[in-house]
């Protein structure tokens, strides 16, 4: 067997591929051309966070059956088209559920406390050369306590800040989310609401939902409207939720307070964009995911994906479950890529 790695090997990766008798070729790939290269004649692919694996590049790799991907979220392939061509794609669910909630509280403290605006006005001398330039920033300093807290996606990054922000004495927290019921809710101390209810009553919104093709700009110039105008929004989820030219517009005309990004629409946000000369929007560049835990454990169970997948056992995360029909249906008429393969799909209950 054979894997692609677009850049590098991380980690113990070398060394799980190399136990399991696997050949391994790296590369860099900057379009779709030089995956295509790539992965050609691969049996199975890790893949990073660029959008380099359409249907267009896994239909010339006809020895693809399986695509691993870097972290949680997917939307960086094109699972519909993988789905049809019977190619398994995989991800490391609640890998980073620690780190991104921890982020989002992070990004939250640092815009009730005014975190950056203290270090850079100390950093500039502000507080030895003219302390009384400290209150165009001070009085504006909030707590938590006693505010209402709004968490768009209830899914276990969801319910992770959930439980952080309960600890710092919050009234209330309220969630949206349409495929969660309001017993995952009671579980937490949490109350199921529409998204209108939310967005209008809650003090402080954090986005934790995943991105489809229904939550894009899910928060839309509409939306913020909605919201309290001393409202602060905090995105750790995908940049496509929030739509990046409505925020700004928001934000400078002062329909919310300010707001707290990891994720933007374009990555990397080029250096021109508006919502980088907002001084009441803090930009993070995607990092959420990240801690040194985060990089050894989903290096490795990257690999076991690939490694499962192709000697019949089941893997950590399988995004596009339909595949095992479409394999099913592969194996009894003209196996192709899955030829002489292991049946993984009894191992999984789906």
């Amino acid at each position: 067997m054979k894997v692609a790695i677009q850049g590098r090997l991380q980690g113990a990766q070398a060394d799980l591929y190399k136990a399991a008798g696997f050949e391994v070729v790296e590369g860099s790939c900057r379009n779709e051309d030089e995956m295509i290269e790539l992965i050609s004649d691969a049996d199975g692919a890790q893949v990073g966070l660029l959008p380099l694996t359409s249907h267009r590049v896994m239909e010339q790799c006809a020895s693809l059956k399986v695509v691993s991907r870097f972290g949680v979220g997917v939307d960086s392939i094109d699972l519909d088209a993988a789905t049809d061509l019977g190619v398994c794609v995989c991800n490391v669910p609640g890998s980073n559920t620690t780190e991104v909630a921890d982020h989002a509280m992070s990004l939250l403290l640092s815009l009730t406390r005014r975190i950056v605006d203290a270090v850079n006005t100390t950093r500039a001398g502000v507080w030895a050369d003219d302390p009384r330039k400290m209150s165009e920033y001070t009085p504006s300093i909030r707590r938590l306590s006693g505010h209402t807290v709004g968490i768009i996606g209830f899914g276990n990054i969801g319910r992770a800040f959930a439980s952080r922000i309960r600890g710092f004495g919050v009234s209330r927290i309220l969630a949206y989310d349409p495929y969660v019921g309001q017993l995952a809710g009671d579980l937490f101390g949490v109350q199921l609401v529409d998204l209108e209810t939310l967005l209008s009553e809650a003090d402080f919104v954090s986005i934790h939902c995943s991105a489809t093709s229904e939550s894009r700009h899910l928060i839309n110039a509409d939306t913020l409207k909605l919201m309290k105008p001393t409202a602060l929004l905090v995105n750790t989820a995908r940049g496509p939720i929030v739509d990046g030219d409505a925020l700004a517009n928001a934000l400078e005309s002062g329909t919310i307070e300010a707001a707290a990004i990891d994720v933007t629409e374009v990555e990397p946000i080029p250096s021109d964009n508006r919502l980088l000369k907002i001084p009441n929007c803090y930009v993070t560049p995607h990092i959420a995911a990240m801690s040194q835990v985060f990089l050894r454990e989903t290096a490795v169970m990257q690999a076991e994906n690939i490694i499962r997948v192709l000697t019949g056992e089941k893997p950590h995360g399988l995004a596009n479950p339909e595949v095992i029909k479409t394999i099913a249906i592969m194996r009894n008429s003209i196996p192709g890529r899955w030829k002489g393969v292991s049946d993984f799909s009894t191992a999984l209950q789906v």
